[in-house]
């Protein structure tokens, strides 16, 4: 009759091998969808914001610019600004709602090279565009109608909802779209601005002339600034730091304190001094240890184990002055001690790799002749 064991066994391993294979599947699939959802999970971030793939970023334009060549610096402060504007270079000022300081405003104006600002408030077009105003009518894109050569290449754009402008005074314009897209030059600089934000965005590239308008402004220069502030700028030059308001005797008290603190510590550590002898509370002899083990091999009748026990000892203790190793083989050790001893190599391979003793009287003659054995070969 089957073992019920063994009737489960060969139904388990069959089953296995049956599923493995969708398992692995099932793992696979679950760890590549893992791993694509880490991978296109957008990356949140404010409108505008270079490293943003939500819908309201600005990261794929910045790729593509990248991709053509353009030298993109995203800037992260009006300190970053100054740093690399340079006199070819476009900065692109996307308003955000952390842009409404006139003191960064004003330098921003000083840096050198073009500006292209993407729906300025009245504030930013005060210091950065104070020829054009706001006009009275508002546009959704289509066609340029203007000579301006980024526009025509571009064709037709869908801005959404844009504002559009108008010169104030007599500042030569140049007006795209409706007005929704204006360049004038000042001072050295040419200045455009557009008055929407929707092209320019992730979620707006797509439509059309769209991504051709935004990458032919932004990329009209070698080198691009990209400047859409996600937090208020801090002014870090009049600001005393937490250290310079403490007075000077806190450092003395926090010295002390540390000092205190190690010396406590050495104080109440652990002192190591000479070692210390202990008396044993037993005191147990050698001999009672081997007739302790002796009488359980005779309760158990484990005279296979005794005679093996006794065996290997007289072998550890024969081998080195025979000059043999310890794995050496039997007959070698047989001839060995024969030509040492003289004795009968059958009578010596028989006590010394023999089989067990039948009784415990073959067990004591079988200790008294390896003992034999082992003298006569210290004294040989």
């Amino acid at each position: 009759m089957t073992h019920p064991s063994s009737a489960v066994g060969p139904t388990v391993v069959q089953r296995w091998h049956a599923v493995k294979w969708v398992v692995l599947g099932i793992i696979v699939i679950a760890a590549a969808s893992t791993l694509t959802t880490l991978l296109t999970a957008p990356r949140s971030g404010g409108p505008m914001d270079p490293g943003s793939t939500a819908p309201d970023g600005a990261h794929a334009l910045l790729t593509l610019l990248r991709d053509q060549g353009v030298d993109v610096v995203e800037a992260s402060s009006i300190a970053d600004v100054e740093r690399a504007a340079r006199p070819d270079t476009l900065l692109v000022l996307a308003e955000t709602q952390y842009l409404s300081d006139d003191g960064g405003l004003q330098r921003l104006a000083a840096v050198p090279g073009d500006r292209l600002l993407v729906d300025p408030v009245a504030l930013t077009r005060r210091e950065l565009a104070p020829a054009i105003r706001i006009g009275l009518s508002s546009t959704l894109g289509g066609k340029p109608d203007c000579d301006m050569p980024e526009a025509n290449r571009a064709g037709e754009a869908q801005f959404g909802v844009s504002t559009v402008y108008e010169a104030d005074g007599d500042t030569t314009l140049t007006r795209c779209y409706g007005g929704a897209l204006v360049r004038y030059s000042e001072d050295g600089h040419t200045v455009t601005v557009v008055g929407s934000a929707d092209f320019m965005t992730n979620g707006g590239l797509l439509k059309e002339g769209n991504a051709a308008l935004a990458m032919n402004l932004a990329g009209a220069r070698p080198r691009l600034i990209w400047y859409a502030p996600q937090q208020f700028e801090t002014d870090s030059h009049g600001g005393a730091s937490l250290t310079d308001l403490m007075p000077d005797r806190v450092w003395w008290i926090v010295g002390q304190l540390c000092l205190a603190v190690f010396l406590v510590a050495v104080w109440r550590s652990r002192r190591v001094g000479p070692l210390v002898a202990e008396d044993l509370p037993v005191v147990v002899r050698a001999s009672e240890t081997v007739e302790g083990r002796g009488r359980l091999y005779r309760s158990r009748r484990a005279r296979d184990r005794a005679a093996e026990a006794l065996r290997t000892a007289a072998l550890h203790r024969v081998l080195p002055r025979l000059g043999l190793d310890p794995n050496a083989a039997p007959a070698a050790v047989v001839q060995a001690v024969a030509q040492r001893i003289g004795g009968d190599p059958n009578a010596l391979g028989h006590l010394l790799f023999g089989p067990p003793p039948e009784s415990d009287a073959d067990l004591v003659n079988l200790a008294n002749q390896l003992d034999d054995i082992e003298r006569q070969v210290a004294l040989s």
